[in-house]
This record gives structure tokens, C-alpha cells and sequence, in this order.
């Protein structure tokens, strides 16, 4: 009998980054749940931001193989050697627009050299996009996209984007919404899950997960907390260049008891420490870390980006915000009203519970990527 490893899809995860972000969050989670059936190879076109690589199981067989690089002048010769490199594989899953150079290598040399199939995903935009996509990413994307067996997006609004800017039929378009392991998020954390927290006797804990980039602007969240740092205190859960424009934001706007906690796995563990759950950005898609404090029972005060308006309970809609001064009028409001606060984030857990559980998330990323493999039971 042949070795079950032999049988085994090799998978390549072409990555934007792989530090741990939503997208990361799920390409790692669905990697664990499907342990042994497959095999998989993950590169990024930041060789450094390899921070979700710890959040793998063990028993998983995956390996960090190099590869040509993934940014820079694009070239016929650099699209040539991805395009070698990505015939080694079965399947190729490539993430936002970090990796769309080697979408685009595997337009121009499949026909050529027998390339496996292409699945692009693509989850939001950095600050660069934030507020208006650049039409030559959306002419490159339309190229690129073009050999691509489907387009996997989140949101609606990513939807939108993709038949409208980067005209995709509407055959090769897949929502699929992020989804989450709602069951581990029923039990209250433990009062020390968060070790970095040292707490400030008599104040609400108003929280939020996010990697410490630009675009999520938690210097905002910062200004929207500060007047009301006589009865909440911030909590920032995640890494990355940010930290010291928001500690020293912070600083500025008299807020003393700011807890940076760091990059923390397993959210389950922590998130219910909140009495608020705040989102700051100025884009997001489909926040998994959103659903993940819906999970807990939390409220939320947000930014009204992405779908997050229509996420969350629909009681908890009018505390979506379109500035950051309805940001911190809203943080103030929950703050002042325990019996709301408690309404609200039964409601949230109670849609989270019945909306977004993984169980129909992983079963349509299975069906997809087995179609894909011509393995359609592969993954299940």
C-alpha cells in the first residue's frame, strides 16, 4: 500500500504577511481542523512576518520553504521563477494583494507549464486603500485574476468590489463568511487570562484585538477613549509598528493605566474581560476578531466599516459609527448603562451563535479547494 503521505494534496499558501491577522487566523484554523489530509507549504512576501506560524498544530504537516521573492520590480524572470516554483503543488492559495504578483505569474506561464489550479483570497485593504482603491491595483488585479479558478472575498462589499472594479463574473466570486468556534467562547475567561493587565479598581475594561498597523488607527481609539478615562480603561491586544505612535498617543492624552498586552493566541481564553469591545480602523471586511467578542457576550462600539453594521445585533446597530467622535460618544453610553451593556451582548452572542459558527465556513472552503483538486471529498 502506498504511503498515505504520497496520497496527500500538497497545498502553497501565498502569503501578503503571515504575521497572525484574521486572514492568517483562518487559513490556520481550517490547516489544524484538517490536519493530515493535506499537506502545506506557506511562503509571504514579508519573509520576517512569519507570527502565525506558532499558532499551527503540531501534527500538522506544513513546511517555510524559500521562494523566489514575492515583492519588487516586476519582470518577466521573477514572474518565470514563481511560476516554477508554483508547479511543484496541486493547489495554489494566494492572500491579498501582497501575493498578486504571483496571480499574475500564474496568468502568464499556466498554459505553458501545466500550473495546478489558483484560488485567490482577498480580505480588506491596508491604509493605502483604505479610503479609495488605486485604479492601476484594480487594472492589475482584473489582469492578473483572469486565470484564477475562483475569487474568495468575506464581505458584500468585497463582493461588490470584485464584480464592479476587478470584473470578476459572478460565477468565480465566492462569499464565504468568516466563521468561528463559537462553543469556546461561552465560558468566562479566567480574571488573569490577560497576564500584561494590571487592572485599575472601579473602571470598565473597554478592549479590542488588532495587529498595530496603520490602517487599524488605534491612535483613534485612543482619542475616543481618553475622555472617559475617570471610568474606562484600554486594553490593546496584538504587535506590530504601531506601538509606540499609540503609546505615545496615549501619553499625550493622559491615559495611564493603557494596558498593550501583545500579540495573544487562543481569544477565547480573554475576550469576555471586556465590558466593551471597540473597533477602530479605518477599513475592515469581516473582522474575526468582531465576531469573536460577539462570541463572548460583549458589546460593541465601532467604526462603521466594512459589514460590521450589519454583523452585529441588530440592537447594537446604532452604536456603529461613521467618525470618531460618535466613537467615543458611544463608548461613553455603553459605559454608563450596566443593564444595556448586558442586553446588548446577549444579543450579540446570540447572533454570532446562529450566524457565523465555522462549521458552514470550513465546509465551503472544503467543498471549494476539493473541487479545485478534483479531490471533492478530500478535505471532509
Amino acid at each position: 500500500m502506498a504511503d498515505a503521505s504520497a496520497r496527500r494534496p500538497r497545498l502553497l499558501h501565498v502569503h501578503s504577511s503571515f504575521s497572525l491577522g484574521g486572514k492568517e487566523a483562518r487559513a490556520v484554523r481550517l490547516m489544524n481542523i484538517w490536519g493530515d489530509r493535506a499537506e502545506h507549504a506557506i511562503i509571504s512576501a514579508v519573509p520576517d512576518a512569519m507570527g502565525a506560524r506558532a499558532a499551527i498544530d503540531p501534527g500538522t504537516p506544513v513546511h517555510f520553504p524559500q521562494a523566489p521573492l514575492l515583492a519588487g520590480r516586476p519582470g518577466m524572470g521573477r514572474f518565470r521563477a514563481l511560476a516554477r516554483f508554483m508547479a511543484d503543488y496541486n493547489l495554489v492559495l494566494s492572500y491579498n494583494w501582497g501575493a498578486m504578483d504571483a496571480v499574475m505569474a500564474h496568468r502568464l506561464f499556466a498554459p505553458f507549464m501545466r500550473l495546478p489550479p489558483l484560488i485567490h483570497h482577498e480580505d480588506g485593504f491596508n491604509a493605502d486603500e483604505a479610503r479609495s482603491l488605486k485604479p492601476q491595483r484594480n487594472l492589475y488585479r482584473r489582469i492578473a485574476l483572469q486565470r484564477a479558478q475562483a475569487l474568495v472575498v468575506p464581505s458584500v462589499r468585497l463582493e461588490t468590489i470584485a464584480r464592479r472594479e476587478w470584473r470578476q463574473p459572478a460565477d468565480k466570486v465566492y462569499l464565504i463568511r468568516n466563521g468561528i468556534d463559537v462553543a469556546r467562547y461561552a465560558d468566562p475567561p479566567a480574571p488573569n487570562a490577560i497576564p500584561m493587565l494590571r487592572r485599575t479598581p472601579g473602571k470598565l475594561l473597554v478592549g479590542t484585538l488588532a495587529g498595530l498597523r496603520p490602517v487599524k488607527n488605534l491612535v483613534r481609539l485612543v482619542r475616543a477613549v481618553a475622555p472617559h478615562r475617570d471610568r474606562v480603561q484600554l486594553v490593546i491586544v496584538g504587535e506590530g509598528p504601531e506601538r509606540e505612535a499609540i503609546v505615545a498617543e496615549a501619553a499625550a492624552c493622559g491615559l495611564d493605566d493603557l494596558c498593550m498586552a501583545g500579540f495573544m493566541a487562543e481569544p477565547w481564553r480573554f475576550v469576555g474581560l471586556f465590558d466593551i469591545f471597540a473597533l477602530s480602523s479605518d477599513s475592515e471586511q469581516f473582522p474575526i476578531s468582531l465576531v469573536e467578542a460577539m462570541a463572548a457576550g460583549v458589546p460593541v462600539a465601532s467604526m462603521d466599516v466594512g459589514d460590521v453594521a450589519t454583523m452585529v445585533a441588530p440592537e447594537n446597530g446604532r452604536f456603529i459609527m461613521p467618525d470618531e467622535a460618535g466613537l467615543s460618544s458611544a463608548i461613553a453610553t455603553l459605559a454608563s448603562d450596566a443593564s444595556l451593556r448586558a442586553a446588548l451582548g446577549a444579543a450579540n452572542r446570540a447572533r454570532a451563535t446562529r450566524d457565523f459558527a465555522e462549521t458552514a465556513m470550513v465546509e465551503a472552503y472544503a467543498r471549494l479547494y476539493g473541487e479545485a483538486l478534483a479531490m471533492p471529498r478530500i478535505l471532509f
